[in-house]
């Protein structure tokens, strides 16, 4: 068997076991006129929690009730607003510039005709922008458009690389690897449990002894770690 296809084998096995742990995701349904609110509720996302950032896009939306008044404003005021989440001076900063440099480019801020292009040229429009990454880029075409590709977050790239998907320094790097041997239909699927995966089960400190997908023989550690071992890892990170 070529390594591709035993490496997509492995990921049907990880995708099943992560939906028996935490179910099927709810399906998302495409929405151009959101691609601006995904847009910017991924860059507030970055470095902090789910919580602080979805409090600090509330902020912005029921302050400003636009983005092109959040384009106006004054960059202090952006910063007041999104305090709560972290990296604010930063973060107000790309946001205002962004917004900034799509009314120069577009004429307004109406991304709408991103439904109409193919992702590799949404990625070209998108990374053309100070500030917006390929995960930005990337949940801007899962998560407004619906399209068939998988963003990776460094809990993803960590997940990866322990199961043995990838061998790779970082996740842009990952996400070239990655979306190549996911199984198509599955990229959202497996971006949504394997984020979920690595916040409760394969953390930094890891947990394998109670690790379905360790279980099933699928994972790089399972090779490198007896299961004594992996169970003294384990307990030492529990207790």
């Amino acid at each position: 068997m070529k390594r591709s296809d035993r490496l997509k084998l492995n990921l049907e096995i990880i995708a099943d076991e992560l939906c028996l742990i935490f179910g099927k995701p709810a399906s998302r349904l495409a929405d151009e006129h959101k691609i601006l609110d995904v847009l910017i509720a991924t860059k507030l996302s970055q470095n902090t929690t789910d919580k602080s950032s979805y409090k600090a896009f509330i902020r912005l939306k029921e302050k400003f009730g636009s983005w092109e008044n959040v384009a106006e404003a004054k960059e202090s005021e952006i910063r007041e607003c999104i305090k709560v989440c972290g990296l604010a001076n930063t973060k107000a900063r790309d946001i205002k510039l962004m917004l900034i440099e799509m009314i120069a480019k577009y004429g307004k801020l109406d991304l709408r005709f991103f439904k109409n292009i193919s992702d590799e040229e949404i990625y070209d429009e998108l990374l053309s922008f100070k500030g917006i990454g390929v995960k930005t880029a990337s949940c801007v075409l899962v998560f407004a458009l619906g399209r068939d590709v998988f963003p990776v977050d460094t809990h993803v790239h960590r997940t990866l690389n322990r199961l043995g998907i990838v061998k790779t320094n970082s996740p842009d790097n990952t996400f070239e690897a990655a979306n190549i041997v996911i199984p198509e239909g599955r990229k959202y699927e497996l971006h949504t449990n394997l984020i979920k995966f690595g916040r409760n089960i394969c953390r930094s400190k890891i947990h394998c002894v109670r690790c379905a997908v360790f279980t099933a023989g699928v994972c790089l550690k399972k090779n490198q770690l007896t299961e004594s071992k992996a169970r003294r890892r384990c307990w030492r990170t529990i207790f």
